[in-house]
């Protein structure tokens, strides 16, 4: 663990810092940048007012510096020292994939503080020649996007399940720039250390969970998440059709209710905390 945690960029948006205030850390996954959740969380969080947000970018990506950071050990401490100084009194956290499993280091290490955690298709298993996941495969592929872009750049997305405009659209702003900010040798080092040695699922989390897969995705897969799901006795846990890695783009609508409701549990059961 470095001695000092590398310093880390974060971008907040609604409600500012204030005793009583929920919060809610949003972390992205590997290795893109916080414009990946930045776009479909504040559409969510229009109506929500009185949310804090606090997005990050993990060392290493997109303006964070990747500081001495050399594995997925030093993430977590760099996160956690971040969230020390941030976000001092409780949140919720919500984690995309890379994110995901920070976000479950998170929950493992200070469970009274975590009030409610989000995972969207999260790195379970982070050996990626022992996760369960199916192979690449296009549902949707738009014909009139094909002439724009050519078949060689919908070929090179081994990522996207549905080829639209709309989903082109949003993958160019949301995540590309992302792949193009990280710094190589970060990416290099973590992936070198990928697999963690903090606790994940050490006990039962009985915060409110929302556990969303989708049914295509290539990358971490479902049946992975099906797994830990009795460490969370009150998780909501969803398969969509239809959907990828990035299933916030592919399936826009479920992702806004599914998420819109795991915030209601959420201050459900934070109210008058």
């Amino acid at each position: 663990m470095p001695d000092h945690p590398a310093p880390v960029h974060a971008v907040e948006r609604g409600a500012p810092a204030a005793p009583g205030t929920p919060t809610m850390v949003l972390l992205h996954g590997f290795p893109v940048d916080h414009r990946l959740m930045l776009t479909p969380f504040e559409a969510v969080l229009a109506d929500r007012r009185d949310w804090r947000r606090v997005y990050l970018d993990l060392p290493g990506m997109g303006a964070s510096a990747p500081g001495d950071v050399a594995s997925t050990d030093d993430m977590l401490a760099a996160v956690r020292a971040t969230l020390d100084r941030l976000v001092p009194g409780p949140y919720v956290v919500v984690g995309e994939s890379y994110g995901g499993y920070l976000a479950r280091g998170l929950v493992a290490a200070e469970p009274d503080r975590v009030r409610g955690l989000a995972l969207l298709c999260p790195l379970i298993v982070p050996e990626h020649d022992r996760r369960e996941v199916p192979p690449h495969r296009v549902l949707v592929r738009d014909e009139r996007l094909l002439r724009e872009v050519g078949a060689a750049a919908l070929d090179a997305d081994d990522v996207g399940v549905v080829q639209t405009a709309e989903t082109w659209r949003r993958t160019q702003a949301e995540v590309t720039p992302g792949l193009e900010a990280a710094d190589p040798a970060t990416v290099a080092r973590v992936g070198a250390a990928y697999a963690g040695t903090f606790a994940v699922e050490p006990r039962p989390y009985d915060g409110p969970t929302l556990l969303l897969t989708g049914r295509q995705d290539s990358s971490t897969g479902y049946r992975d998440a099906w797994r830990v799901l009795e460490h969370y006795p009150r998780a909501t846990f969803a398969v969509l059709d239809r959907a990828g890695h990035n299933l916030q783009i592919e399936q826009p609508a479920l992702f806004d209710a599914l998420v819109n409701e795991w915030l209601d549990r959420v201050e459900e059961a934070t109210a008058g905390t």
